[in-house]
């Protein structure tokens, strides 16, 4: 396996940052684009998808924080007042005090990484057993398909609908669970096809990949005897230095223009994965 020196490494941190700024920016682009330049480097694929995914652990998880903290999304807890949650439990019941107390924003999350952790049980036993080739075409067509969409409908107005934000996290996590990437195009792309605001979507994208990303780590733990974590620490570091000013961006970007970038930046990383299997 490909051993990482001091310039390597250097070089590593400083990828994930830009990929992780893109991908906290737009809600996509960490594992799809960071993946193939790992590869590409020297690195093995069971290095690197399973610190990809402990990567992002982190990084989503301070994303979602700091997206709250700039105002991009709400992840707040009403309900952590004991008080609250005493009198909420007495009057609603636990179900009914969750759903009063917790904002709509955390809701979608929770709902993405619950329905994200069938997919991406069923991504990674798949990872190790069938040709990567089908894999990363399939992926690359959904994620094209999804940024023609969005650029084609961009005037036009979604309904909000539970059904439609289930079936994109089972989507997405399968994704994320056989690659390392094709989760942000699809969970962001999709909420806007779902009827979520944009900046929102990236937001609640960021947190909900985390989740996410929590389950496939998990699930390569379980599955894998021994994992060499040797990128993890370099993916981590690069990944947390530009949380910060990626949410910061978001909160500055117009609401339009952000339904462009996301349609444009969609396309091309489904694009550039289906590229990467002729080149």
């Amino acid at each position: 396996m490909f051993q990482l020196s001091f310039w390597v490494g250097v070089s590593v941190i400083a990828m994930a940052c830009l990929a992780e700024y893109v991908d906290s920016t737009l809600g996509m682009g960490y594992g799809t684009s960071l993946t193939p330049i790992l590869l590409m480097l020297g690195f093995e694929p069971i290095q690197v998808v399973p610190a990809i995914l402990l990567a992002e652990l982190f990084t989503g998880l301070l994303s979602g924080i700091m997206h709250t903290k700039v105002g991009n999304a709400n992840f707040k807890i009403e309900t952590l007042n004991p008080v609250k949650v005493k009198n909420g439990l007495k009057k609603y019941g636990f179900v009914e005090a969750f759903k009063k107390g917790t904002s709509l924003h955390l809701k979608i999350a929770l709902l993405i990484a619950a329905f994200s952790i069938i997919g991406s049980i069923i991504g990674v036993n798949l990872a190790i057993k069938l040709p990567a080739l089908y894999l990363k075409m399939y992926i690359g067509i959904l994620v094209f398909a999804i940024g023609i969409y969005i650029i084609f409908t961009y005037n036009k107005k979604f309904d909000f609908t539970w059904t439609k934000l289930s079936l994109i996290a089972i989507i997405a996590s399968f994704n994320k669970g056989i690659s390392g990437g094709g989760y942000g195009p699809v969970v962001t792309g999709g909420q806007l096809l779902a009827g979520v605001d944009g900046k929102n979507a990236v937001a609640i994208t960021s947190l909900a990949e985390g989740l996410t990303c929590m389950v496939g780590t998990l699930m390569y733990c379980y599955t894998i005897d021994t994992i060499d974590w040797m990128l993890a620490p370099y993916l981590i570091l690069g990944g947390i230095l530009a949380v910060p000013l990626s949410a910061i961006t978001v909160k500055r970007i117009n609401m339009d223009k952000m339904k462009v970038f996301i349609g444009f930046a969609t396309i091309f990383l489904g694009a550039f994965t289906i590229s990467r299997i002729f080149l």
